[in-house]
Formats: structure tokens, sequence, C-alpha cells
């Protein structure tokens, strides 16, 4: 019995402690959420570091807003440690596609290529 309960309590600490990796979908979603709320911290997490300073440079030029922004996720296409998302905001209806990359097994926002193209 001691051991059941033992082995239990081992399996509920692994479980809890277990890091949640998010999709390439959710963590667009975060990304273009804390953009428009000028969330830079958050921005900060989910993004490479040539990801943030391309979105800090566009988001700095944009005027303050007390919107709720909303995000809607259209697409999405992983090949490998590389993936795309089509997303739409509420901010101007216009669509917008993320890069993402693989980095320390976490997806983040990354800048693409000048001539590089998505899937979509």
């Amino acid at each position: 019995m001691k051991r059941l309960v033992i082995y239990s309590l081992v399996l509920l600490f692994l479980s809890c402690s277990e890091s949640t990796t998010k999709s390439p979908s959710e963590t667009a979603k975060v990304v273009a959420s804390s953009f428009f709320s000028k969330d830079e911290s958050a921005l900060k997490k989910h993004t490479t570091s040539e990801g943030y300073a391309g979105l800090i440079t566009v988001q700095n030029m944009m005027p303050d807003s007390d919107e709720d922004i909303e995000v809607e996720i259209l697409d999405e296409a992983v090949d490998g440690e590389i993936a795309w998302v089509k997303y739409s905001t509420t901010y101007d209806g216009k669509t917008g596609i993320f890069k993402l990359a693989k980095e320390n097994g976490q997806w983040k926002v990354t800048s693409k290529g000048v001539r590089e193209k998505g899937p979509f």
C-alpha cells in the first residue's frame, strides 16, 4: 500500500512538472495578441530574437489602441522544424502569416527571408 501511495505521488509530481508545449497555431495566437496589446514580455517569450526585433520595430510605429483585438487562426502548415500560420485580426481585417521555428523544443515566431514564400 505504501508503495502505491509513493508511486502515485511520483506520477502526480511528474505530470504537474511537465512543461506544456504550445502548437504553432497557439503560439501564433499568443504572439498576435501580445503584439496588438503591446505586451512585450509575452511577445519576447514566444519569438526568436530576430522575430522579436522585427515585430517591435513595427509595433513602435503603431498608435496605441484601447480596443480588444481578436485573433482568428485560418490555416497551419508544419514541415519538420518549420511551421507557417495564417491568421486574421479584428484590427484591420487583413490576414497575416507567421513563420515559426522550433527553438529549444518550443515553437517561436521568427522572421522570414526577403524572398521566402510559405505554403499559402
